[in-house]
């Protein structure tokens, strides 16, 4: 595998330490995207919401019973909840 410049290390380095920042602003687009969209579209929508929740560590019964929900007001909450802890 090759070697990263140290200008590439940085960049991978600050991916990595602003994680949960970059999937609490991801949600918070997903949020906005599933007021407006509509049959496919939201489906594939609430799988990435799913997936990004998943990947802030919120409990899988959570997760299971907000998509189940088909609430956009849910995630929002969760959201909120999320930036105020943060």
């Amino acid at each position: 595998m090759p070697k990263h410049s140290a200008h590439q290390d940085r960049i991978i380095r600050n991916f990595y330490q602003n994680q949960n920042a970059i999937m609490l602003q991801r949600l918070g687009d997903l949020v906005s995207d599933l007021y407006l969209a509509e049959g496919k579209a939201k489906n594939r929508l609430w799988k990435r919401v799913a997936a990004a929740l998943k990947n802030l560590r919120v409990p899988a019964q959570q997760i299971e019973h907000i998509v189940k929900s088909d609430n956009p007001m849910l995630v929002a909450n969760l959201l909120k909840k999320l930036l105020e802890t943060k």
